[in-house]
């Protein structure tokens, strides 16, 4: 959309801020208290993060117990110890995920605690390392994280994710910086693009939602039966799935909470049918998939699965991410972002999709999001499948947007333009 559109400089590293580090450090944890999670006085809250996170985990604590949380437990992953793993572990030990841990963090959802992770890993960790290790080691994980995963895919509980700049990240992002330089850099790509950095943080929140909404209420009046994208390498009609509901920005979870699950989002999204899509797409930007590179992705679809699938780098990795199970070979969200994004016009790959999915339309491969869909209460799995809702182990977005995709709206045989080389039509 026009109105928030900015100007890309020549650089990728923006003029100094207004504030200091530790203010918008401190900004960007009460934005995630106050619009991310909007916690509940009594709530307790879950985090997961990354070891260098910790000046950011303090500060959403404090937040978060100013708000009124009961109780804030934090678990660290570290980079070093997650790469032993697959450097000295036997082969037996890819078979095996923490179950004891993941049945924890469901009982904990059911009981009602928000969750919030916290993302800023290195993008490149397992590069190098066996690739059917890699997939065998994410099979058990998906498959033990499976039932806290469900809730928080029916968003059944209010929860967030935001990111932690770290050095290494940050080496990747601006490799032609100095250290610190380069750390500097990703900090303030951050705080840009979490609307921190400016005069009232929670009243940007609140207008750059309200805009977001409008968008998801007029393809929601439209009711489009069907999406249909176009471009060099593109051509792909997309069905939606019945009774599909678009959303974007802050919504209300099942718990009554209204909160704002990525910081940053661009987005609006919803479900398609699982299968009604057809066609060629090809990716606009690299996919960075658990420390591989995929780059150059083609694949055709027909009847909703993936038929033919190629990258000029990371094929294997791709071809095994496709095999995970019946549904990953077909996808479970699509969403429309316009190229005028503010992360699309910083002209910075971040290498994390939850910055690089908000520069770019995308899909999702695997599971879909339940809460975009209507009247759905009670239905079985397999009543689900049936009104075009995705069942898998994974989600993964990839991105499909640029300047040069057109978007048309798909309904009684007409055909309404939506985008035009990557631009919203309808205002």
């Amino acid at each position: 959309m026009t109105d928030i559109m900015i100007t890309a400089k020549e650089s990728n590293v923006s003029a100094p801020s207004t504030f200091s580090h530790e203010q918008l450090l401190d900004r960007l944890g009460e934005v995630a208290v106050r619009v991310g999670l909007n916690i509940a006085p009594g709530q307790q809250l879950l985090i997961t993060a990354p070891l260098a996170a910790v000046p950011l985990v303090r500060r959403v604590t404090e937040h978060a117990y100013k708000a009124g949380a009961s109780l804030v437990t934090t678990l660290y992953a570290d980079d070093e110890t997650t790469l032993a793993r697959f450097i000295h572990a036997p082969d037996e030990a890819f078979d095996v995920a923490p179950t004891w841990l993941a049945d924890g963090m469901a009982r904990a959802f059911r009981e009602g605690a928000a969750r919030m992770a916290i993302t800023g890993a290195n993008p490149t960790l397992l590069k190098g390392q066996d690739p059917e290790r890699i997939s065998r080691a994410n099979r058990a994980n998906s498959k033990a994280n499976r039932p806290a995963m469900e809730i928080i895919t029916q968003f059944a509980v209010n929860w967030n994710i935001i990111a932690c700049a770290t050095p290494v990240w940050a080496a990747q992002v601006f490799p032609e910086l100095p250290a610190d330089e380069a750390l500097a850099a990703l900090w303030d790509g951050i705080f840009k693009a979490s609307r921190v950095d400016v005069a009232d943080p929670v009243a940007e929140w609140k207008a750059h939602n309200a805009r977001l909404h409008a968008r998801a209420k007029y393809m929601n009046d439209s009711r489009f039966e069907a999406l249909h994208f176009s471009g060099p390498g593109t051509d792909l009609t997309v069905g939606l799935a019945d009774g599909h509901l678009w959303a974007g920005g802050s919504e209300k979870s099942g718990n009554g909470i209204v909160c704002n699950p990525n910081i940053p989002t661009e987005e609006i999204f919803t479900t398609p049918h699982r299968g009604k899509v057809d066609g060629r797409v090809s990716s606009t930007k690299p996919l960075f998939h658990q420390g591989t590179l995929i780059d150059n992705i083609s694949v055709r679809f027909e009847n909703g699965k993936i038929v033919e699938a190629s990258a000029s780098h990371g094929e294997d990795v791709l071809k095994r991410i496709l095999s995970t199970d019946e549904g990953a070979a077909r996808i479970g969200e699509v969403a429309l972002v316009p190229h005028s994004s503010p992360i699309s016009a910083s002209k910075i790959l971040y290498r994390n999709t939850l910055f690089d999915e908000n520069a770019s339309s995308h899909i999702a491969l695997g599971q879909a999001y339940t809460k975009c869909m209507v009247d759905i209460e009670g239905l079985t799995p397999e009543e689900l499948l049936e009104r075009g809702v995705n069942d898998s182990l994974i989600h993964i977005d990839w991105m499909i947007g640029s300047d040069k995709i057109d978007l048309d709206g798909l309904k009684n045989g007409n055909r309404v333009p939506l985008m035009r080389a990557g631009e919203w039509v309808q205002t």
